[in-house]
């Protein structure tokens, strides 16, 4: 890890997001999955993140081949949490058992990523909950490197994806937990559709599916690549087979004073 941290120190940081694997499904393609990964390897990330549904229905035999996919990844730091299918049918427990904790948090020398598991079992909604801001504002707060924030379920709604119902139970609290501490980027999937929403100072980034045919419209299966050199970032969708396609520059600006309606009482 140190190697690859000191090469992208005087450079830039790459970062690979990947979602909605959806192994087991009758939509997933398997080629996708081939392809991704030797395009991931020539990439070179310094890190990936996974943000859920990485199986159809959680059952042991879909999260052995998951494993099998990031196995074959060169890349050491790999970052990865639930979604709502991975929760079906007490999936989360092969998850522990392959994956590691449902919540983590990596600090490298560069950026900081914390991810949560959003994922209620057999539900397809989500919440993280307020007994657990705690523990994320922990992990994230005093930080002055770029903060990223990984979960499955989405925050605010994305076009394109119908009536919405499945934003996170508790996305307004959520949110204002993590303007408060200063995030930079909110990484999620869930919905297979790509979108980024750039609200003040907070960008979020909003993942397809890479090797399901289950899509919407003219969606085609991808992933994201984030390249951040100093404040700028650029966000592109990657097509395994054709290319990729830059959707996004931002310049991750400086944290404004912030103070919530109920911090004090009148």
């Amino acid at each position: 890890m140190a190697a690859q941290e000191e090469k992208n120190k005087s450079s830039e940081i790459t970062i690979v997001h990947v979602s909605d694997l959806h192994i087991g499904s009758q939509y997933f393609i398997p080629s996708l999955i081939d392809r991704a990964i030797e395009e991931i390897n020539e990439i070179d990330p310094l890190v990936i993140v996974a943000t859920g549904d990485l199986t159809d229905e959680g059952f042991k035999q879909e999260y052995k081949t998951a494993k099998v996919f990031f196995d074959a990844l060169k890349c050491k730091n790999i970052i990865v949490t639930l979604g709502n299918h991975d929760s079906r049918n007490v999936g989360y427990l092969h998850f522990e058992d392959l994956f590691g904790p449902r919540d983590s948090s990596s600090v490298f020398d560069s950026i900081v990523i914390a991810c949560m598991d959003s994922s209620e079992p057999d539900l397809d909604s989500g919440r993280i909950g307020r007994e657990r801001y705690g523990w994320l504002e922990e992990k994230l707060s005093g930080e002055k490197k770029p903060k990223i924030f990984a979960l499955h379920h989405h925050l605010i709604p994305v076009p394109g994806t119908g009536r919405e119902r499945n934003t996170i139970y508790d996305a307004g609290d959520l949110l204002e937990v993590i303007v408060k501490i200063g995030v930079d980027v909110v990484l999620c999937g869930h919905k297979h559709v790509p979108y980024v929403w750039h609200f003040e100072n907070l960008v979020m980034v909003n993942a397809g599916t890479l090797s399901s045919l289950r899509l919407r419209g003219f969606n085609k299966p991808c992933y994201n690549v984030l390249k951040i050199k100093d404040n700028q970032m650029s966000i592109y969708q990657k097509y395994p087979f054709s290319g990729e396609e830059l959707v996004a520059e931002i310049t991750l600006g400086e944290k404004k004073l912030y103070k919530s309606f109920r911090s004090e009482k009148k």
